[in-house]
């Protein structure tokens, strides 16, 4: 589901400044559009866990820029593994037989 900005900022719960600031930082990476950035589920799920470090864990800005980079490293290694997965044939059950003897 993609949505406006506005959209946006009422599903997030976050203000218009905030916004601004997080898409300055590239805390948020809305897809650009004629119409302004479209915001999608990533997004606000993004920023719910960035309001989530900064209000529960008082977590600073500084720390909340390696945080999404390490959290973005770790889902671009889960996709690498789950495309390497997919090219490797699973044996079958009589492949897997025969190798028992």
């Amino acid at each position: 589901m993609t949505m406006s900005k506005q959209e946006f900022l009422q599903s997030a719960g976050i203000d218009t400044q905030t916004v601004e600031f997080w898409l300055e930082q590239q805390w948020l990476l809305p897809e650009p559009t004629p119409a302004g950035p479209s915001f999608s589920d990533r997004e606000i799920a993004r920023a719910r866990f960035i309001v989530d470090l900064k209000s529960t864990f008082q977590v600073n800005d500084e720390a909340i820029d390696v945080i999404l980079h390490l959290v973005d490293q770790i889902h671009g290694l889960r996709y690498a593994i789950a495309q390497l997965r997919s090219c490797i044939p699973r044996p079958s059950a009589e492949s897997s037989r025969d190798g028992n003897r």
